[in-house]
């Protein structure tokens, strides 16, 4: 069963938790964490990562692109920048404590971009896009919250979570990552409040599972780097099989973390990278989901009241969804040569703005001090191996 946490912020994230008995009180004026658990043994962990790869990705190839019953508006309405609650603050990438003087025409594509793979409360399998991100540990992923919570049946997390960096029609290149336990603003998780529709998950260290293979007897057991089991034929004959589980290490060790931005003033230019599949309003599909694309624009103020939104950041961009759309990273001052910048949102939903029936711009939650504290609380968690 899913266990959720909440904890309070006054300038920097509160070191006691409050019980989960405490749901009923109110989020206060400096924000509330909400942190829900997803998979918190190894046994849990390994099924999950089994489950996305037994039969060479059977269930990976099968997931499709994630649209939750977000209500998009027919136009967004700025109304000047959010209010920042506190002063502009940044956290280094992964590898980019210094950072280096350079620049580059070429949009070289981050290895610290993929998709997350989840099943709903119905059985479906299905993906959105996210990225690593720096953390004490190097085991932290961001996307959007409905990307993470359930806001279709509002039934807490969703199940058999798991990021692929890098996902390219059932490829694994650097392991697949469990997640563990899950951080998002109160306001999304009890009241779906999309100004906050973003989340930030620990991950177990990467493991790569190969399918069952029959051995002749228990002797053949490699305990060093291969799964055991013994099953029965309908006739009666017992089967011997292995798999391998390799540990292949931390996310943030193998693809790099970028870093985080809140309170930075609007009207920035940034980059987006995800994995946009859904078509247009007219029907017109010109993205497949399958690769890594881009966008690039800047920033500007825009009000959805249809979901509850009243500040969120805007940028124009091409990207259709919210399929696969969702969760794309919003990178500002992206350096093009070692591919790192600072997350400073995640896309929520997309809009036709002008009425064509062609989707031109992406909108994401505007990060301020209260995402920080969120991000602060998600980025000092310990997650740990599920394999040897």
């Amino acid at each position: 069963m899913n266990t959720r946490v909440l904890l309070t912020l006054g300038g920097a994230v509160a070191a006691t938790a409050i019980a989960s008995a405490a749901l009923v009180t109110p989020a206060t004026a400096d924000g509330v964490v909400s942190s829900d658990n997803l998979e918190t043994t190894n046994t849990a962990a390994l099924a999950v990562a089994a489950y996305w790869t037994d039969n060479h990705g059977k269930n990976l190839l099968a997931a499709t692109p994630y649209g939750a019953d977000l209500k998009p508006v027919s136009k967004l309405v700025s109304k000047g920048a959010p209010a920042a609650d506190g002063k502009p603050g940044i956290v280094p990438a992964i590898g980019d404590e210094k950072s280096p003087a350079g620049s580059a025409k070429n949009v070289n594509l981050p290895k610290t971009i993929g998709k997350v793979f989840f099943t709903s409360r119905d059985g479906q399998k299905h993906w959105c896009s996210a990225t690593s991100l720096q953390s004490q540990y190097r085991n932290l992923v961001a996307t959007a919250g409905h990307c993470v919570y359930d806001t279709v049946t509002q039934d807490n997390v969703l199940d058999n979570w798991a990021f692929i960096p890098g996902y390219y029609q059932g490829k694994l290149p650097w392991g697949l990552y469990v997640g563990k336990q899950a951080f998002t603003h109160y306001d999304f998780d009890v009241y779906e409040d999309f100004d906050r529709d973003y989340a930030f998950v620990n991950v177990y260290n990467g493991v790569k599972v190969g399918d069952w293979a029959p051995v002749a007897d228990e002797t053949a057991y490699k305990a060093s780097t291969a799964e055991f089991r013994r099953t029965s034929t309908a006739d009666g004959k017992t089967v011997y099989e292995v798999r391998d589980v390799v540990n292949v290490g931390r996310l943030g060790d193998n693809v790099g973390g970028q870093g985080f931005a809140f309170n930075q003033k609007i009207g920035k230019y940034v980059f987006l990278f995800g994995y946009p599949a859904g078509q247009h309003p007219d029907g017109n599909r010109v993205f497949s989901g399958n690769t890594l694309k881009w966008s690039y624009g800047k920033t500007f103020k825009a009000t959805d009241l249809s979901k509850k939104a009243e500040e969120l950041q805007a940028v124009k961009s091409g990207f259709t969804g919210p399929e696969g759309a969702s969760g794309s990273a919003w990178l500002l001052q992206y350096k093009n040569t070692r591919r790192l910048g600072y997350l400073n949102g995640v896309t929520s939903d997309v809009y036709d703005t002008n009425g064509n029936d062609r989707y031109d711009t992406s909108a994401s939650a505007y990060f301020d001090g209260e995402t920080y504290g969120v991000y602060k609380s998600a980025a000092s968690r310990w997650s740990g191996n599920i394999a040897k």
